[in-house]
């Protein structure tokens, strides 16, 4: 049995190939993000990703890697402060080098499903065991607006890094030193 309409099976066909060729990407992932430049303190958001025809999207989660590191945990870091009180302070470091012992990193990426990444580096360099000085941190989020960002209390709105002054603490931590 032939088919009175091949023309319009062809057509059909075809627009449903279509339809699903906008499914797959062949783009790298980091050429559908908009890249934003680095500050000095290594924190870097970039934009949200495209979508299907304008409103279908994939669902997808969340990623978060590293040590998020706050400003009020970078006020409360002070020259002199052992190993241990920085590691009370900050965590266990992501990056410890054998060959830079004196160096811890701490390395934080956020993907949100969105599209939108966060990254940020905070570097500690010690000196004979004491805390001698940090690199980065200048710019990172307080824990309120990183829970903000992370929990979409306003869904599409991005929280703006504050300018508030954090004054320096001491750190509540055991002293490795007094044993």
């Amino acid at each position: 049995m032939k088919s009175r309409h091949p023309s319009a099976a062809i057509g059909l066909l075809a627009a449903l190939a279509l339809s699903l060729a906008g499914c797959s990407s062949t783009k790298e992932p980091s050429q559908t993000a908009q890249a934003a430049p680095a500050d000095m303190s290594g924190v870097k958001v970039s934009g949200k990703s495209n979508s299907l025809f304008g409103f279908l999207k994939p669902y997808r989660i969340d990623i978060q890697q590293g040590n998020f590191v706050s400003k009020e945990m970078v006020a409360q870091l002070r020259p002199g402060l052992t190993r241990d009180q920085v590691r009370f302070v900050l965590g266990t470091p992501l990056l410890t080098d054998m060959f830079h012992s004196n160096r811890w990193d701490y390395d934080f990426r956020l993907a949100k499903g969105s599209g939108e990444i966060m990254t940020s580096r905070v570097s500690v360099f010690f000196k004979d065991d004491l805390l001698e000085h940090v690199e980065g941190g200048e710019n990172l989020p307080t824990e309120s607006e990183y829970l903000t960002l992370i929990t979409n209390s306003k869904v599409g709105a991005k929280p703006e890094l504050s300018d508030t002054e954090i004054h320096q603490a001491s750190p509540v931590a055991p002293s490795s030193a007094t044993k």
